[in-house]
């Protein structure tokens, strides 16, 4: 299913939901002795296309010197054993920016992406498109920029992974309170919505759904 945002969406929010506050039943892989040169990654043992590590994701790396301890995007994955990765960039098309040198890394691939489909099929579902209402003439295929959706699909995701830490905490008030925050920041993102769909399949808007109203206007 199509999804409005990645785990590179929510690290630039909260990398601590890549490290410490990670879900444990949400790793895809993980391991031991490892190799980093500048933005290569390389490890021995199973893969990670067949773990369904992707582009957009983010690893956490620890250093056994205690130099390198942090999560970063992945750029690319270039083979069952080797990554392309990068410290956070503020514009995915540039160059990767490698976090340096460093041998026997533990690391860890987790996601958010069960979450992020929830959201996006809740999102739809809102906007009156399929998956959500399955009786729609347009199905998200017909976004023309889905882009427009993303700041809202990140808060979404936020707001429901703390709001789970909070029910697995026994004093869980602080991840409450940010579920909340998060909640906030989502409905006043749904609302701005400017839903363009390109009912010709020609590249132009013809209806354009507005997130505060609920309804297909024409362009």
């Amino acid at each position: 299913m199509t999804t409005f945002s990645n785990d590179r969406d929510i690290l630039k929010y909260e990398a601590a939901l890549f490290g410490d506050l990670h879900f444990p039943w949400q790793v895809l892989c993980r391991g031991d002795g490892g190799v980093l040169s500048g933005a290569t990654f390389t490890k021995t043992g199973g893969g990670f296309e067949s773990a369904g590590v992707s582009a957009g994701g983010v690893i956490y790396l620890r250093s056994d010197d205690g130099m390198l301890d942090g999560a970063y995007e992945i750029v690319s994955v270039d083979s069952e054993t080797e990554l392309t990765i990068s410290v956070l960039r503020a514009d995915a098309s540039i160059p990767a920016v490698g976090p340096g040198d460093s041998g026997n890394v533990a690391y860890r691939v987790s996601t958010f992406a069960p979450q992020a489909e929830q959201v996006a099929f809740d999102l739809t579902q809102y906007f009156g498109i399929r998956p959500g209402n399955p009786d729609s003439s347009y199905g998200a295929d017909d976004i023309v920029d889905a882009s427009v959706l993303k700041q809202a699909a990140v808060y979404a995701v936020l707001a429901g992974a703390y709001a789970t830490l909070g029910g697995k905490s026994d004093d869980g008030e602080g991840f409450w309170k940010k579920s909340l925050h998060y909640q906030k920041l989502f409905a006043a993102a749904r609302e701005r919505c400017r839903l363009s769909v390109d009912a010709g399949s020609d590249g132009v808007s013809d209806r354009t759904n507005v997130g505060g109203s609920i309804r297909l206007i024409r362009d």
